[in-house]
């Protein structure tokens, strides 16, 4: 489903050049749940961004389903990001004046054709996939910080994306928080999501189907467990 092809991402000062990406070949199966790791500083979430269409690669060449999208133009990858890609963040990014159920309808205003009771109708069946309905007239300050990642994989999940990107999803919880965001996370992936998550945690990183470690901007591991792909796709 996703694929990058000698991808190659340079960040260039007056003094230095640093490979965040040094000729990145990946391949992202439908259906896989796929943990990123690595020590700080070694592309990971450089990686996401240009699997997300936040960033652009200096070189090389990505493709969803088979069809390029890094050379497209900004309106259209906006559309693609919108349509196709589901965004997990470390910290949340609800919009605190806004009501959990607006936070969560918020990526559907950018869709054409949508009433305003098809927008509620749709966040309200994403809250009930993350257990969160009970809460979507509250604001995300009156949730705990489990509570408002759920309110945000709700938001990820809203456009029935191709593929969720989760960078550190529980790196601003306690452990019991983030255990619950961990196992809402293996659900969806049991439910047929696709996932690619950046993470620091080993724990984390185990209930993934594959890991892929980086370092230096180099894929060095790519570990796919038989089971998961034989399984991979088929939900």
């Amino acid at each position: 489903m996703l694929e990058l092809q000698s991808v190659k991402k340079v960040f260039q000062t007056e003094e230095v050049e640093t490979w965040a990406l040094d000729n990145i070949n990946l391949t992202i199966d439908e259906g896989e749940f796929v943990a990123i790791s690595g020590p700080s500083g070694c592309g990971k979430s450089t990686l996401l961004s240009v699997m997300g269409l936040l960033t652009s690669a200096n070189e090389g060449r990505y493709l969803i389903d088979g069809a390029e999208v890094a050379g497209l133009g900004a309106a259209e990858q906006a559309r693609v990001r919108n349509a196709e890609i589901g965004f997990i963040f470390q910290s949340f990014n609800l919009i605190g004046d806004m009501s959990v159920i607006d936070n969560v309808s918020l990526p559907l205003t950018f869709r054409g054709g949508l009433s305003g009771k098809e927008r509620q109708q749709m966040a309200t069946a994403a809250l009930e996939k993350v257990g969160m309905a009970h809460r979507l007239k509250h604001l995300p300050s009156q949730l705990s910080g489990g509570q408002q990642q759920r309110v945000a994989i709700a938001r990820a999940l809203v456009c029935n994306p191709k593929v969720l990107l989760a960078d550190e999803p529980t790196g601003n919880l306690d452990s019991q928080n983030a255990e619950m965001v961990m196992e809402l996370l293996s659900t969806l992936h049991k439910q047929g999501s696709t996932i690619v998550m950046v993470t620091h945690d080993p724990r984390s990183a185990e209930q993934a189907g594959r890991k892929v470690t980086l370092r230096d901007g180099k894929v060095v591991e790519d570990t796919r467990p038989l089971l998961a792909a034989v399984g991979a796709g088929h939900f």
